[in-house]
């Protein structure tokens, strides 16, 4: 790949389902010419929405990008429970979803939720035990026992509900699994459930409305797609130097 000119900044793209959050890195650094290309936070290949790219020396802001609050938007569907608690697993129980379940129930119990909860991470995740990630373990059948992880849910609201089907939009943490919630959800109402479907809609200070899609990052003039990069002083207007880098001014350090 020739590199062109350097680039440097953000490039939000929304992230079409079945592509992998890798396949969008690919594709972004032949779209803009550079390899240098980062992602803050990936997104399961089923789920779809905002992924924030980093581009050039933006590259150095990841960690601090990847640490914002997310919102998330999907559906949840009751009476199926499966091995990944989403619905590329494999169903292991299922039972009737209680005929007197309303709405206003459904957000009752969701509303324990919120706050700092603690989960467990599903086996088809990324987190390692003993330096393998837990996703290959699970493809070989093998379950091990997951620690719990402290996350953050600032809003849990459940948007509308037609049996099985639960549509709901959650503000939380970083490293929060909204497959877990989901199954958790499920198991408190008492008829299991799983995440079918997952949309992410702002990471940060960043909204999706404001993304290109990943689909058409694929075939648009790469001067196009170069415009579309949010550079470092527009992103300086929305984040200080010390939210970026994690750093303190110096006169602030004791």
């Amino acid at each position: 790949m020739k590199e062109q000119s350097q680039l440097n900044g953000i490039l939000l793209v929304d992230k079409p389902k079945d592509f992998t959050s890798h396949d969008i890195v690919s594709i972004a650094r032949g779209a803009l010419g550079t390899k240098k290309v980062g992602h803050c936070g990936t997104l399961d290949p089923n789920a779809t929405g905002l992924l924030v790219l980093v581009v050039g020396i933006a590259t150095k802001f990841s960690n601090q990008l990847t640490g914002s609050d997310k919102t998330y938007q999907g559906i949840i569907r009751l009476g199926i429970s499966t091995s990944t608690y989403d619905s590329q697993g494999e169903i292991i129980e299922e039972h009737s979803v209680p005929e007197e379940l309303d709405m206003a129930q459904i957000q009752l119990l969701s509303d324990e939720f919120s706050g700092e909860i603690s989960q467990i991470p599903p086996m088809v995740s990324a987190i390692k035990k003993d330096g393998v990630p837990l996703y290959k373990l699970a493809r070989k059948g093998v379950e091990v026992e997951r620690e719990p992880r402290t996350v953050n849910i600032s809003k849990f609201e459940i948007q509308d509900f037609e049996s099985p089907d639960i549509t709901f939009e959650v503000d939380c943490s970083k490293g929060t699994y909204v497959r877990s919630l989901a199954y958790d959800l499920g198991q408190r109402i008492g008829c299991g459930a799983h995440l079918l479907e997952l949309r992410r809609t702002k990471s940060g200070k960043f909204d999706v409305a404001d993304a290109i899609d990943g689909k058409d990052l694929k075939t648009i003039p790469r001067e196009e797609a170069r415009a579309k990069v949010i550079t470092i002083s527009q992103l300086l207007e929305l984040y200080s130097p010390e939210e970026l880098t994690g750093k303190r001014p110096k006169s602030e350090v004791r």
